[in-house]
């Protein structure tokens, strides 16, 4: 059996956060909506990245604030071109935290939240590979 771990995020206004996600990068593979047209769950995929979105009232629990800049939680996506992935992230609606930046470990980052304030950090750092 094959081990993969999935993002699950859950957002009031589900269809927004995957109007972001898909002009971030990632492509819609399902779509689930009720009878009143609200999206209650959607899948999108990025490679071998896979975000889980459901929607409606009761799956938005609040951001946490930012400190400085991070909210002590968010999401890591692995992408080879930091800087458009940002433009692409901003002008779609997301909020810069940390412009595009060389670290001192020789990569490359950026942060945004998203519409719904998730924090995203694109990188070209690869977590879980040994140096």
């Amino acid at each position: 059996m094959t081990t993969l771990l999935s993002a699950y995020l859950g957002y009031r206004d589900a269809r927004a956060a995957l109007d972001w996600l898909t002009a971030l990068g990632f492509t819609e593979v399902r779509r689930q909506e009720g009878p009143d047209g609200v999206v209650t769950h959607a899948e999108v995929r990025w490679g071998d990245a896979v975000v889980v979105v459901d929607g409606g009232e009761d799956v938005d629990p609040p951001a946490p604030p930012l400190v400085g800049q991070s909210t002590g939680r968010g999401l890591y996506l692995r992408v080879d071109d930091v800087d458009g992935a940002f433009e692409r992230a901003v002008a779609a609606g997301g909020r810069s935290v940390v412009e595009p930046e060389n670290t001192i470990w020789h990569t490359r980052r950026a942060r945004v939240l998203d519409p719904g304030g998730q924090e995203w950090t694109l990188g070209t750092y690869e977590p879980g590979v040994a140096w």
